[in-house]
């Protein structure tokens, strides 16, 4: 039995609506990315505060617990920690957010313009975590997991429902997955309604291998998407959702996530992280080919990278 329900999932949309954008909806045809024609919705999600869907969970979880007076804490690979302290700055509380070295500067610099401390511990997002516990324990700070907590699967899951109001025809939808906060929301959402396909680095097959296993297992946490799709296993509360609601698990190479974000940023103009491409880069190689009449729809998640400079004066 799935530990999120739909009920749950549509109460916390009306709660946190308030303090959260509805990202707008781009449709494209392939045919004009040189691929064989076929229609395709872009839910962009990288245009939500903070630069990713991890506002939904972190404001999930200050709006329905208890927060002591240490405040909160969160160990991130960066957007998590940029949601939560942005969250918390929202409603006036301390935020302490660790995080691993391989965590991009752009991410860390927004977790400290949010007014959040940051501490950097370890050298995996695994490392942070463990950091976090022993602060939580010494302080008494209320943990806000990235992806293995009911408010946050919870709170990740209202993207569906703005999906479904933005896009009721959708056959399919590609999501990106790291720990499974995201994947498992939706599809806690949907129950079978949409076809749902979930996009994974090589470098980090943690839904795969759970997927083969039956069970969550540790993976390799490698390659160019580490700071965001690279926990060392998806989360024990997504996985019986992932086994009952998840049809398909595709790996794309970081050759292939590049290369969405360039096409994204030549074709479109949309900056998206290594992250945030990866469900793109599934229909750009091939790995994710539509049926005729299919109707698909890809999830654009993150932004917060430096892979775009602009000049800091004006030619001429």
């Amino acid at each position: 039995m799935s530990p999120i329900t739909p009920e749950q999932i549509a109460e916390a949309e009306a709660l946190i609506r308030p303090h959260i954008r509805h990202t707008p909806v781009l449709g494209i045809d392939l045919a004009d990315f040189g691929l064989a024609s076929s229609p395709v919705q872009l839910k962009l999600e990288l245009l939500q505060h903070t630069g990713s869907f991890k506002v939904r969970g972190a404001f999930t979880n200050l709006l329905t617990r208890v927060v002591p007076k240490a405040g909160v804490a969160a160990a991130s690979g960066g957007n998590h920690g940029a949601a939560v302290a942005y969250a918390a700055m929202r409603r006036g509380v301390p935020a302490t957010i660790f995080v691993p070295a391989i965590t991009s500067p752009a991410k860390a610099e927004r977790i400290r313009g949010y007014g959040a401390s940051l501490v950097i511990a370890g050298e995996r997002y695994a490392d942070a975590l463990a950091a976090s516990e022993a602060f939580v324990t010494e302080t008494g700070a209320l943990a806000i997991h990235a992806f293995d907590q009911p408010e946050t699967l919870i709170g990740q899951g209202t993207l569906g429902t703005e999906i479904e109001s933005d896009l009721p025809d959708i056959d399919t939808l590609l999501v990106a997955v790291g720990g499974g906060g995201l994947i498992g929301g939706i599809a806690a959402w949907f129950q079978g309604r949409v076809r749902i396909v979930a996009v994974e680095p090589e470098g980090a097959p943690t839904l795969s291998n759970a997927l083969q296993a039956g069970e969550p297992v540790d993976s390799r946490t490698e390659g160019v998407a580490a700071d965001s799709l690279a926990p060392r296993r998806v989360g024990s509360l997504m996985f019986p959702i992932a086994q009952k609601f998840i049809a398909q698990s595709l790996l794309v190479s970081d050759a292939a996530i590049v290369e969405a974000q360039r096409t994204l940023w030549d074709r479109l103009r949309l900056v998206l992280e290594p992250g945030g491409a990866a469900a793109f880069a599934a229909l750009q190689s091939g790995k994710y080919q539509p049926a005729k009449g299919e109707q698909v729809a890809v999830l654009l998640c993150g932004a917060n990278t430096d892979a775009v400079s602009f000049a800091t004066k004006a030619n001429g």
